[in-house]
């Protein structure tokens, strides 16, 4: 009897300490699993990156070869004038592109963001509002060359908008709140003059979903700045709404306004607003101002 009790403890520790081998084999296949799950998972973050700069390359790569493309010999209807024309030669995703020196219309390099998704694309954003990070109460020759940087707060610069404006051009005015609510504001025509003409605005029709048509008191005013008045009043109106801008006397938009955030957005007259939408002293989250030609077909 003691030797068949010996027996079965003897066996009980064998089972106990197979038992045990076996868990700390099941662990071991376990950690053995999470790191090639954790291998795994590093691998598709590697091939996630190299996809993305290959893509970023290859775009790079594409306008490199549009910019070498473009030479002096080409005629009118192979040039590259913006945004609606890259669209034209398939480039179809919306970002940073740099278009090139063009010695038959005179215009030099030019970086611009086109929006190649909204409303059937080819669209070149001539201003934007949604960081704050910088000042639009900017001087004459500030405006006139553009400032900021293009894919955050900029202004195109109104030598860049006159060229870009020569042929019969539409407006789209894109614009959000601080509860997120959006609308926009399309003008069938748009057009600035030159600089001996203060580059005047000139508007078409107005539709859209910004309630009041809010550019239409601007339309054929001169622009601007704090340090060149051509307003119609006999208050400097871009003093007074610190910016730059086609003041009547003085606004009904100031979509170059300062910008304020949350909390101070509905106390000061000289925001990013427009009154037709949220009344004057609402200033907006979020401006979009783009163009493109009359006869874009997507």
């Amino acid at each position: 009897m003691r030797e068949l009790r010996a027996q079965v403890a003897n066996l009980s520790r064998q089972l106990e300490e197979l038992a045990q081998k076996q868990e700390g084999a099941w662990v071991n296949v376990l950690v053995q699993v999470m790191e090639l799950e954790g291998a795994h998972k590093r691998l598709e973050t590697r091939v996630g990156e190299a996809e993305g700069r290959y893509s970023e390359l290859d775009q790079q790569l594409d306008i490199m070869e549009l910019q070498a493309a473009q030479t002096v010999t080409q005629s009118s209807t192979d040039a590259v004038y913006d945004c609606s024309s890259l669209f034209q030669k398939n480039y179809k995703i919306s970002g940073v592109y740099k278009l090139p020196a063009d010695e038959f219309l005179g215009s030099p390099e030019l970086e611009v963001f086109c929006d190649m998704e909204t409303d059937g694309g080819g669209w070149t954003l001539i201003q934007r509002r949604k960081a704050g990070l910088i000042s639009f109460n900017r001087d004459w020759k500030q405006y006139k060359d553009g400032f900021g940087n293009i894919k955050g707060d900029f202004w195109l610069g109104n030598e860049n908008i006159f060229r870009l404006t020569q042929r019969p051009t539409t407006l789209r005015v894109e614009m959000e709140d601080w509860e997120g609510r959006s609308s926009y504001a399309q003008y069938s025509h748009f057009s600035i003059s030159d600089g001996f003409n203060s580059y005047r605005l000139l508007l078409g029709e107005y539709n859209g979903t910004a309630g009041r048509d809010s550019l239409r008191y601007h339309n054929n005013t001169a622009f601007s700045t704090k340090d060149k008045d051509n307003d119609k009043c006999l208050d400097h109106c871009a003093q007074l709404r610190q910016g730059g801008y086609w003041y009547n006397c003085c606004t009904d938009s100031n979509l170059n306004g300062v910008f304020y955030r949350k909390g101070e957005h509905t106390q000061n007259v000289d925001g990013i607003t427009w009154y037709g939408w949220h009344g004057s002293l609402y200033s907006l989250r979020r401006v979009e101002m783009k163009i493109r030609p009359k006869d874009f077909n997507p």
